[in-house]
């Protein structure tokens, strides 16, 4: 990588940043939930800290205080997917309507199904019930737990074939009489962004019907161009924070989320309080996963995205944010009309948490033009 577009990807990176409870289930607030993040504005390096906790704590700011999610779906629910020995944390609204269409989200690395809170009723309100929205949280993070043997974040697998077959596990658990079950959009955010590529096959393969895939601000080439850089980023953050009011306001002020509200419904989910008994200088919080310990997968994670996304046989959207850049294959197949693409200027690398109007208004659009297509018309991104 050469010294000029390693400084430029640097600056980029410096600016960036319920259905009811199911039965026998009570019912609780999603604030309480907790996950990290990934590439974008982690601030100036933060020293560690040695003040004793109780020492350094100040009130928390009433203005990040958390938000549930019961205001942004309609379920939460936990789902058994045996395949995968998972136990899912889900977040649903489904469409109001029989022949209705799911957005099915994946998040990032060190998220949460709760970063497309804000999107999710925006896509609900705005499609007026047609769509409906089914985020989850990934194994290792969030809610999703494992059925049999407990692991910890950092002895998670998170191979991108388990990622995968984690997604389609799922969709079949959830959507079990495929002849019944709605058309699918499949929206991956970064790493989700892969997972959903591959995942789109496999789901067809199943004969579920997939309307389309859409990636959300992840291009292969500048990616694993970046990847050396993922270890100072790391640096960057704060070990942790004093209050989860606290962690709400650092994603802000940094820019990691530019838009608060979302922030406040969807951090909670990436912070855990620390252990019992743990060491004084410890904060209160620490993020839910390490993200430094998913290091051996994140080249394979991106690797052939461009020409799987390119190769999927349906319709295909990329959304940026900013002017990134395209590489080789994806520049090609522009060209070629292969794909959708959608730059939303003003917002970091969390594009939907950023502007979830805007993102919502994107994937309708990109839904309706391709959903139930008449006969002899092509989708976009079909030859």
């Amino acid at each position: 990588m050469s010294d000029l577009f390693r400084s430029s990807v640097q600056a980029r990176l410096a600016k960036a940043p319920m259905l009811p409870p199911l039965p026998n289930e009570e019912e609780e607030d999603e604030a309480s939930d907790s996950v990290p993040s990934l590439p974008t504005g982690y601030g100036p390096p933060a020293a560690p800290s040695r003040t004793p906790r109780a020492s350094r704590k100040r009130p928390p700011n009433p203005a990040m205080a958390p938000i549930s999610a019961s205001g942004f779906f309609d379920q939460a629910m936990q789902v058994s997917v045996p395949d995968s020995d998972l136990d899912v944390r889900v977040y649903y609204t489904p469409p109001k309507f029989e022949d209705g269409t799911v957005i099915v989200c994946h998040h990032g690395a060190g998220f949460s199904g709760l970063s497309f809170a804000c999107m999710a009723k925006e896509i609900t309100d705005q499609s007026r019930g047609e769509c409906g929205v089914l985020a989850f949280d990934v194994r290792g993070h969030g809610k999703t737990c494992h059925l049999k043997e407990p692991k910890t974040p950092e002895t998670e697998t998170l191979d991108i074939e388990m990622l995968t077959a984690d997604l389609v596990n799922l969709v079949r658990v959830i959507f079990a009489d495929v002849h019944a079950a709605p058309f699918l959009v499949l929206v991956g955010h970064s790493l989700g962004g892969s997972v959903c590529v591959r995942a789109c096959p496999k789901l067809q393969d199943h004969r579920f019907q997939v309307t389309g895939v859409a990636v959300v601000d992840v291009v292969e080439e500048f990616t694993l161009d970046a990847l050396p850089l993922m270890h100072s980023l790391l640096n960057a953050r704060p070990e942790g924070f004093d209050s989860v009011e606290e962690a709400i306001e650092w994603h802000v002020q940094t820019n990691t989320i530019r838009n608060p509200n979302s922030a406040r419904v969807s951090v909670p989910s990436i912070v855990v309080p620390a252990p019992e008994r743990s060491p004084a200088y410890l904060p209160a919080y620490l993020w839910r996963i390490s993200l430094r310990s998913t290091a051996p997968y994140w080249t394979s994670w991106f690797t052939g995205l461009s020409a799987k996304f390119l190769s999927s046989r349906t319709a295909r959207l990329l959304i940026l944010a900013g002017t990134e850049r395209l590489d080789k294959e994806l520049m090609i197949g522009q060209m070629q009309g292969k794909f959708q693409l959608v730059v939303i200027p003003g917002v970091g690398h969390l594009v939907h948490e950023d502007d979830p109007t805007r993102m919502a208004e994107v994937i309708i659009e990109f839904w309706r033009r391709n959903d139930r297509v008449v006969a002899g018309v092509k989708k976009v991104g079909e030859l």
